[in-house]
């Protein structure tokens, strides 16, 4: 049992826990000690010499350390002897080590430098012996470049005691001790790439890859080594999750995911996955399927986590909300926790937005699309009126409301000005994804889809699914510059869907009755956007060509339905009919109002219009009285495991590939078959959760430290 014990350390009486080393006390007291094999995580080993000290009492020197205080202790960090074995510690080091400080990338950043400056020069000059090892750079993630090794341990230390991996060690290679990769390469020595080695080695010797370290600058520590928290819109926290996963505790992983959004299982069907295109494993081979384990975890939900969900006292303020889309059911849901009264206007019969009127339902089930809005206006204080279109938002404020929050999104589409875009037979995307969901859509033999992003793949598969022998698309980008994502791309032209890229559109063809016979391309050599956002191509001769098209849909983009006269809205636009706003939480040009989601941002994504929409109920909050936060922790806190251990073949695990309906059933059936997209089991989720790197673990591991971190005032000259 510990017990408090008091030293004095450089003429300063201090009180210390007993199970504190010297060293420990002394650093939380402000006292410096130089140290360099010594790591907060890490067992002490004494190696590197530079931690001694004067004890009095004590012959010769102590090791700061490895020694535990003791009451009374006396101890003088500047002691003679010390200093002097100090110095020669800094000059062994120097002796191996390379000279360019300038040259290194990590000048400014090295422990080595940094303690060789709180020294001084020591007066001796001894013969300089390099390591003669060649640089690896080889690896995924982690390089290695030993001749900068000082043999601190530390990185074997992490790998082995922290980790329990074991995939570096020491080795004697011509008659020098060097750390070496145990295997041919870093994916042999079964390592897991969590970079633990990275954050604690105080030189150059193992970091990683120059373009990944750039990806840090200018962020946290959490920003960083966590990307896929960092990318999502929202910062759902991603590693958490998916730890909850591989553990087996499916209602812990869907409760982290409502943390920070309320439709975790639509989400897991249609989020565009921001996340998995930063995941770290892509270095290796292919990210985290993280969007198919969210799904899994929330079709476990249990729905503990409305036990542990805020729900504050009513507070008598009344707010509107108009748009019943992810971003104003997302408002209406923290807005009713936070205790206000929401009134939701819809203009349409049923809720959802575009997730409804804008997604397929073989790619969004509405069972799970219906169960999530049924649980958010369940919630007390919620009420919706449908089929109530607002046309003038400050007149909501007239009518009573405290505040008004409008997310309408953008269901208008956009035909560009080409030649024949009247015909009979030429549709846009909105109408005709609202009427597929509607039952009232149809299509002729050969379609053609004019755009390349996702809506464009939505439509695609509709009109297959219609009953349309032909379906192409053509777009402007290059097929590896297209916005639709690789996964719908793969799944539409396994459906058979042709997709023409880098194509621009000069005229839809008249078959001499008024209807589209036809749409006429030419492929694009060179394609940009200038500072104006004006598009400007370069055309390939001799390349025109003509599809067949008896039914043409422009997928190029969608716009608000609003009027483009601000007097009618009564709000100020902009770009058009967008709704101009003043600051990050949407405030817009009437005190009262927010917006956010595409009525502000243009077509978005659903997990982007739900971060915004956070934003603006958290604003909306301050502005009616409260505080403003919405956080919430569903879960109890979660143990994290730092020793992750051994996975056989780890960096060669490959992706597991969700269950798909077949081509045939799926789009012959696609009434019945259920989504098309069937995602995981609980085998395959497991599986697919243990290729994760688990980079949130890195922050776990106390971050280098400099001398001037610890006493105050300190500078590095």
């Amino acid at each position: 049992m510990s017990k408090k014990v008091t030293l004095t350390i450089d003429g300063k009486t201090i009180a210390a826990d007993s199970n504190q080393t010297i060293l420990e006390a002394a650093l939380e007291n402000g006292i410096y000690i130089p140290h360099l094999c010594s790591h907060e995580n890490l067992h002490p080993t004494g190696s590197c010499r530079l931690c001694v000290v004067g004890q009095q009492g004590v012959e010769g020197v102590v090791t700061s350390c490895i020694t535990k205080v003791q009451d009374g202790m006396v101890i003088d960090t500047h002691d003679e002897k010390a200093e002097k074995i100090r110095k020669l510690s800094c000059d062994l080091m120097f002796k191996t080590h390379p000279s360019e400080c300038t040259g290194c990338p990590k000048y400014g950043k090295c422990q080595l430098q940094s303690i060789s400056q709180y020294v001084g020069d020591t007066g001796r000059k001894l013969k300089a012996n390099a390591v003669s090892i060649k640089a690896n750079h080889d690896n995924p993630i982690i390089l290695h470049e030993m001749y900068r090794c000082i043999l601190c341990g530390r990185c074997v230390r992490a790998c082995n005691e922290m980790r329990g991996v074991g995939a570096i060690r020491f080795k004697e290679v011509d008659g020098r001790m060097q750390v070496v990769i145990d295997g041919a390469s870093l994916k042999d020595a079964n390592c897991r790439f969590c970079t633990a080695c990275v954050e604690v080695c105080p030189t150059g010797s193992i970091r990683e890859h120059q373009e990944l370290a750039d990806k840090l600058e200018g962020k946290t520590r959490e920003e960083g080594f966590v990307p896929c928290r960092n990318a999502c819109p929202a910062h759902v926290d991603v590693p958490r999750y998916i730890r909850y996963i591989r553990e087996g505790n499916y209602a812990a992983a869907a409760a982290t995911v409502r943390e920070k959004v309320p439709f975790p299982h639509a989400l897991g069907y249609i989020c565009v996955h921001n996340c998995e295109q930063e995941c770290k494993r892509t270095e290796l081979n292919e990210p985290i399927s993280i969007r198919n384990l969210k799904r899994y975890a929330a079709q476990q939900d249990n729905g503990a986590f409305k036990e542990r969900g805020f729900k504050k006292s009513a507070t008598g303020k009344k707010l509107a909300v108009v748009g019943a889309g992810p971003a104003g059911m997302t408002v209406a849901y923290y807005a009713a926790k936070l205790g206000h009264s929401v009134t939701v206007f819809e203009a349409r019969q049923l809720a959802g937005g575009q997730m409804r009127y804008g997604i397929p339902n073989y790619r969004l089930p509405r069972e799970a699309l219906d169960a999530e809005i049924n649980e958010i206006f369940a919630q007390e204080g919620i009420e919706v009126k449908y089929q109530m279109e607002i046309t003038d938002a400050p007149d909501l404020l007239k009518q009573g409301f405290d505040a008004v929050f409008v997310a309408i999104g953008t269901h208008a589409g956009v035909k560009l000005p080409i030649p024949g875009n009247d015909l009979q037979g030429v549709l846009v995307n909105t109408s005709f994804l609202r009427e597929f969901e509607e039952g009232t859509a149809s299509v002729g033999e050969n379609v053609v889809i004019l755009g390349g992003g996702n809506v464009a793949i939505d439509c695609a598969g509709a009109a297959l699914r219609l009953g349309a022998k032909s379906v192409s698309m053509a777009c402007l980008e290059a097929y590896d510059k297209m916005t639709a994502t690789k996964e719908e791309r793969a799944w539409a032209e396994e459906e058979g869907i042709r997709i023409y890229n880098s194509k621009t559109f000069h005229e839809i063809l008249d078959n001499g009755s008024g209807h589209c016979a036809g749409v006429r391309i030419q492929s694009i050599q060179d394609f940009y956007f200038d500072e104006n956002r004006k598009a400007h191509m370069e055309l390939t001769e001799g390349t025109q060509e003509t599809l067949a098209a008896d039914t043409v849909i422009f997928a190029v983009g969608q716009r608000p339905t609003i009027s483009m006269d601000p007097k009618e809205f009564g709000l100020d636009l902009t770009h058009g009919n967008y709704i101009a706003t003043k600051d990050a939480a949407g405030a817009t040009s009437v005190e009262g109002i927010w917006a956010a989601g595409d009525v502000v941002t243009g077509t978005q994504s659903v997990i982007q219009a739900i971060a915004a929409a956070r934003k603006s109920v958290s604003a909306i909050d301050c502005y009616l009285g409260g505080d403003g936060n919405i956080e919430e922790q569903l879960t109890d806190p979660q143990q994290k495991d730092a020793y992750i251990g051994v996975i056989e073949k780890f960096g060669d695990m490959q992706r597991i590939q969700p269950r798909v309906v077949p081509v045939p059933q799926r789009v012959q059936n696609y009434h019945t078959c259920g989504p098309m997209d069937q995602g995981f089991d609980e085998t395959m989720a497991k599986e697919e959760a243990k290729r994760c790197l688990q980079c949130d673990l890195r922050c776990e591991i106390a971050p280098q430290r400099f001398w001037s971190d610890y006493v105050p005032g300190g500078e590095e000259e």
